[in-house]
């Protein structure tokens, strides 16, 4: 598609969809910031630049996406948030900082192949590991006069061995990757199977897979698998409950729609909020 061709389309208002609290809270690694106050990125196989303009977020994608359910444009975030209000002061602050944030329905292998490659790593080369599994193994498209790519099947990285990944420079990662990518190629590990079943059911199958515990299963189920009640605990996370929430705080205070207030606790705590950790 040209950019003669493409037609400039609005997403939402900016209230509503804050690009940058989105794409940075660490949910996903494929959206880069352009310096001009938007995110280019690949999603679905199909590149996109977001941005916000006049009070609304627009998108010039270079091809048909399901765009407005992989920004969850359906779901009203306002009400669910209000639900979390109340449950502490420091709870209200993670809500109001970072409203805004919406919780992308990404593709259900990337995501779980993003996550076990994030394990003991932090955003910036995380994005640079994955950057380069695409480069070396995704499909190449085109768009604003750039290349970029698309993310690799589990099929194309099933039949590869670890010293395959050896210039991606993801280390120990490399043989989780490629038993992921054998257990979903082979069909022994359904994701949309999962993405159907109960969150617990689908964390126990997750956790199957070698070097995938309870962080990375956690992020996989929310991120890619649609269960919104998930609730990953990482480093950030563990520091926050211990320092903003008693020792028996349960989680499930939040319902179905936990894994949103997972992400305002995380946003928070990782761009500085108001933390004194001890």
């Amino acid at each position: 598609m040209s950019a003669e061709t493409r037609e400039k389309v609005y997403l939402a208002a900016a209230d509503a969809l804050d690009p940058a609290k989105t794409f940075e809270c660490g949910q996903c690694f494929r959206w880069r910031a352009d310096g001009d106050g938007g995110y280019t990125g690949v999603a679905f196989g199909t590149a996109a630049r977001v941005w916000t303009e006049n009070g609304t977020v627009c998108l010039d994608a270079d091809g048909p996406a399901p765009w407005r359910d992989y920004f969850d444009l359906e779901t009203d975030y306002g009400a669910i948030s209000r639900d979390f209000l109340g449950v502490s002061p420091y709870m209200d602050e993670c809500v109001a900082f970072g409203r805004g944030i919406r919780l992308l329905r990404q593709e259900k292998w990337e995501a779980l192949c993003t996550f076990i490659l994030s394990q003991c790593n932090n955003i910036p080369r995380i994005r640079g590991i994955v950057e380069r599994l695409c480069a070396a193994f995704g499909q190449p498209v085109r768009f604003h006069g750039e290349t970029l790519y698309s993310f690799p099947s589990a099929q194309v990285l099933a039949p590869l061995a670890p010293e395959d990944l050896a210039p991606l420079r993801c280390g120990y990662r490399a043989p989780y990757v490629l038993d992921a990518a054998r257990q979903v190629a082979e069909g022994r590990l359904d994701l949309d199977a999962l993405s159907g079943a109960c969150c617990g059911d689908s964390l126990n199958a997750l956790k199957c897979v070698s070097g995938v515990g309870e962080k990375v299963a956690g992020c996989a189920n929310l991120f890619g698998l649609g269960h919104r009640e998930a609730f990953p605990v990482d480093v950030w996370m563990r520091r926050a409950l211990k320092a903003h929430f008693p020792p028996d705080f349960d989680p499930a205070v939040f319902g179905e729609n936990a894994g949103l207030a997972q992400q305002y606790i995380f946003y928070y705590a990782r761009s500085g909020g108001k933390e004194n950790f001890v």
